[in-house]
């Protein structure tokens, strides 16, 4: 009983720890790969920001965005969950205290994930943003990438049943 308490005790501080790393790869917006001690990678979803995918408009300017700020740089991440893919999903900071999700939606290189975030800033500085026509607001017709995401599932459950003749 003992231990279990003092895992219980211990767990919120572990798992909140800061970890330092080194970026090595840039998925897209807001999935990065680091390096941790003993060689070991691993992937980071950036927690709080969602940003277009690579076929997406402006997937491509907010993956270079993501890497021309981290790439290659030291940051410190905290890890906040696991994500249903298995990704930890990461706070990540650069730059002397730079929150890298802020700076995305600054940008206007991603979403506010109003979803997964309590953080009313990060709304804020979406509307910022979006009212200077930064990034991909300067696309009136700009589709979230959970939107996307939608739409593509849809249609790829649409080509099974018509592949199956059901439709």
């Amino acid at each position: 009983m003992r231990i279990f308490l003092y895992a219980l005790l211990c767990f919120p501080l572990s798992f909140f720890s800061q970890t330092t790393a080194k970026v090595v790869g840039i998925s897209d917006g807001d999935t990065i790969t680091v390096l941790l001690d003993g060689n070991v990678q691993k992937k980071l979803r950036l927690a709080e920001v969602d940003c277009p995918e690579n076929r997406q408009p402006f997937g491509k300017n907010a993956k270079k965005f993501t890497s021309d700020q981290v790439f290659a740089k030291k940051i410190m991440f905290t890890e906040m969950k696991k994500d249903r893919y298995g990704r930890s999903v990461a706070k990540v900071y650069y730059d002397n205290g730079k929150y890298l999700s802020a700076e995305i939606i600054k940008a206007g290189y991603g979403w506010w994930y109003y979803s997964y975030s309590k953080d009313a800033d990060l709304g804020a500085m979406q509307n910022k943003a979006k009212t200077k026509k930064l990034g991909l607001w300067q696309d009136k017709t700009a589709v979230s990438p959970w939107d996307f995401r939608k739409e593509q599932r849809e249609k790829a459950k649409q080509k099974r049943l018509q592949k199956q003749g059901v439709i």
